[in-house]
């Protein structure tokens, strides 16, 4: 079954090895083939844009998915995730489900479940930010 994409003026799509960047109209592909890497610009982040560790874990399943060889990035990935299961011990339920798509070679699963990660943690860190912006509160107000 062919996947239907419609991009929008100068989008870019990551299909396979190639990054496509559309002109300046919409256009829309069928895209049929089997076990092919998709990535669509606002699924892509780069390393600029990984600037939390979810997303460095993000980014190292991205680039497990899109490569031929997607070992070459399991060292990076699995001294990433130990970092931050160390940090947030309560990440480790998502970490266990990614661990286990790529084992099996799910790896658009993964990227998926690392999606869940990156908003896992800016809850974490939203969490945070409320409760240091109360303590603050509290002291100005003492």
């Amino acid at each position: 079954m062919a996947l239907k994409v419609e991009l929008k003026p100068h989008e870019r799509i990551i299909i396979g090895a190639c990054v496509i960047t559309n002109t300046d109209q919409r256009a829309r592909l069928l895209i049929d083939g089997d076990n092919i890497p998709i990535l669509r610009e606002k699924d892509i982040l780069t390393p600029e844009t990984a600037d939390t560790p979810a997303k460095l874990v993000y980014l190292a399943v991205q680039l497990m998915y899109i490569s031929p060889d997607p070992q070459v990035n399991h060292g990076t990935y699995f001294n990433l995730v130990r970092d931050i299961v160390t940090a947030a011990p309560s990440a480790w339920p998502i970490i266990e489900d990614i661990n286990n798509h790529i084992l099996n070679g799910e790896l658009y699963q993964a990227l998926k479940q690392a999606r869940r990660l990156v908003a896992y943690e800016k809850q974490l860190l939203d969490h945070a930010d409320a409760v240091q912006e109360t303590a603050g509160t509290e002291r100005n107000t003492a």
